[in-house]
């Protein structure tokens, strides 16, 4: 029984670290500014020395105005992360203001190492996400003002905005660096090239309709 009972405590313990290490690492001290000169190379950014730290490497003021959705996808995202807020280095947070003109859309990507809470401010949205193998089920909700949905980590997912007005829509991460793959650009706009051969018969297209999407991504 005893013999028993320590392997049990033995497997309790290697899930629990295994979970806690999922995702980004806890910090070891309250706060680990980045120092963004450092050539240091590190999992995240090396810190500042904390006498030299002030209350404007934990500051933004880049939510107040919407983004500039000129673009093919009629959005925008302004992410703030490490990089424009250095006091977010360790902390396994990332935030962005996501805006929509009528009929804008974030195409279909993926967080390979955060999961997402979308909120939604104002305006109407369309959010979803894809299922992995073997069942790929598609879950799909209109967001109002107010409502929030998760998106888990790693799966592929999309916006749209579907109000005849702009939307606006914060996206939070549970990383520090939650990383981003558009679909078709993965795909499509790979440096070097992934075969037209094989993608036509990956995607079942004609060979010049996939060179076509290469030519564009």
């Amino acid at each position: 029984m005893a013999q028993s009972s320590f392997f049990f405590c033995i497997l309790a313990l290697g899930f629990f670290f295994g979970a806690s290490y999922a995702f980004d690492p806890r910090p070891l001290q309250d706060f680990c500014v980045a120092d963004l000169n450092s050539t240091v190379r590190v999992n995240g950014l090396p810190c500042k020395d904390p006498a030299t730290v002030t209350a404007d490497d934990f500051f933004f003021r880049g939510f107040k105005s919407a983004g500039n959705t000129s673009n093919q996808y009629s959005s925008s995202v302004i992410p703030m992360n490490v990089a424009r807020v250095p006091g977010l280095n360790t902390l396994g947070l990332g935030v962005a203001r996501l805006d929509f003109l009528p009929g804008g859309y974030l195409p279909p990507h993926l967080h390979p190492r955060g999961t997402e809470i979308l909120i939604v401010l104002e305006g109407r949205l369309e959010a979803g996400f894809v299922t992995s193998y073997p069942n790929y089920k598609h879950y799909s909700k209109i967001l109002e003002k107010g409502d929030a949905f998760v998106i888990p980590v790693g799966l592929v997912h999309y916006f749209r905005n579907i109000a005849d007005r702009d939307t606006v829509a914060f996206g939070v991460v549970n990383s520090q660096n939650a990383g981003i793959s558009v679909v078709s650009n993965a795909i499509f706009g790979a440096k070097p090239a992934i075969s037209s051969d094989y993608l036509s018969k990956a995607f079942q297209l004609d060979k010049k309709i996939v060179e076509e999407l290469q030519s564009k991504f």
